[in-house]
């Protein structure tokens, strides 16, 4: 009974909330999630009639072990359902509804701006609010929790207070085109050789990273200046928290993080506002607050910023056919006279008329993070128009 019930989806979310899907991701999430219910289902079926077929201890033996299988299955199931069925559920409030389809887009157009080009395929994006300070996704590709079903849409996590400035959403996107493509092995790989001459532990330790250096590099071309201004409010948690070492983790040591964004801005803009912030930045985290170790590291890495930065936008990669990141996703496009440029041709339409959001979309994203980070006196005005296209957007895409 437990795994017929399961079968009515709309069970799991509000009727609203389901239909504020733009409608190719609402079919292809009932039918992945409807798939791993009916193998659920035939699995229940097969038990009732393996129970029904039992005729001595040896046979209700089995019976029961796979009942505690099914039990178990049943869970993973469980599992997996609720999961989208609380992400979709974020949509219940239409305004909420609006703003979350724009961020499916914003994330799907910037994949499929690197992925086409190699003659790849772009998973659907479901976007989705959650509390917290970073962003996460659940990637296209992966098995999920009954082991069975594949995910087949890019799940992202985006939280409330980065909602009108969302350039993680494009750092979590790089994450799936990073694994789509095999790129974060392939520069942990570079890092390793690369760095090795330097010192072996620093290189080891800048390899471990490559996850977070590709997604931090794919944010960058796509968004410029306002993807290192939007990592840096998040991990701006005072000397403990820059300092922070935790062999194994993934993410670089927030100091050198938000350095290294700095050092992509110089070497494909040249001087600029984030000279101020790297000034402001190290003048507030003074190494000596490090420990002892931590230090060290970090005295030995500081030099090979801008060797890091060459590597992950400027070294040519199997990965993308022998071109360099930058090749693929120039960053020049989003460089502040760039942005400049397109705010004096768009004029006021720029935020308004459907073909400027709708063709410009990644580069206003790029253009309102710089604005908010380089106006502050202005910064509510200019979330506020954030916000206002991406509400016209999302509008647009529910009646699609």
């Amino acid at each position: 009974m437990a795994a017929l019930r399961l079968g009515d989806l709309d069970d799991l979310a509000s009727v609203s909330a389901w239909n504020s899907l733009e409608h190719y991701l609402g079919i292809v999430l009932r039918q992945s999630l409807s798939a791993a219910v009916d193998r659920l289902q035939r699995q229940a079926a097969a038990l009732q009639a393996q129970w029904s077929a039992a005729r001595n201890p040896n046979d209700f033996h089995q019976v029961q072990q796979q009942l505690l299988e099914f039990r178990r299955r049943y869970l993973q199931t469980e599992t997996l359902l609720d999961f989208y069925a609380d992400a979709i559920n974020t949509r219940t409030n239409p305004t909420t509804a609006a703003l979350l389809r724009a961020c499916d887009a914003l994330a799907r157009r910037s994949m499929s701006e690197l992925l086409d080009k190699l003659g790849l395929t772009t998973p659907p994006v479901l976007t989705y609010i959650d509390k917290g300070l970073g962003a996460s996704i659940l990637k296209a590709g992966l098995r999920l929790w009954d082991g069975r079903t594949e995910s087949l849409v890019a799940a992202i996590k985006i939280v409330r207070h980065n909602l009108y400035r969302p350039t993680a959403l494009i750092h979590e996107a790089g994450h799936q085109v990073a694994h789509a493509i095999g790129w974060s092995e392939e520069l942990a790989a570079v890092l390793d050789r690369e760095l090795a001459r330097i010192s072996p532990q620093v290189a080891r330790m800048w390899a471990s990273w490559a996850s977070e250096i590709t997604a931090d590099a794919y944010a960058f071309v796509h968004t410029g200046y306002a993807s290192v201004a939007g990592l840096h409010d998040v991990v701006a948690g005072g000397p403990t928290v820059a300092f922070r070492y935790i062999p194994g983790d993934p993410h670089p040591i927030s100091y050198l993080r938000v350095l290294l964004g700095v050092e992509m801005c110089r070497q494909c803009f040249g001087q600029g506002t984030w000279d101020d912030l790297a000034q402001v930045w190290s003048q507030s985290h003074d190494l000596e607050l490090a420990r002892s170790g931590v230090r060290e590291l970090l005295q030995q890495s500081l030099p090979l910023l801008p060797l890091v930065a060459d590597l992950s936008l400027m070294r040519p990669m199997r990965s993308f056919r022998g071109d360099p990141l930058v090749a693929l996703i120039d960053p020049r496009r989003v460089n502040p006279d760039a942005l400049a440029k397109l705010e004096q041709q768009g004029g006021a339409a720029l935020y308004t008329s459907h073909h400027w959001v709708w063709t410009e979309l990644i580069r206003l994203l790029a253009l309102t993070g710089y604005r908010a980070a380089t106006q502050p006196n202005r910064a509510l005005e200019v979330l506020q128009q954030q916000k206002d296209w991406m509400l016209r957007l999302g509008a647009t895409l529910q009646a699609i």
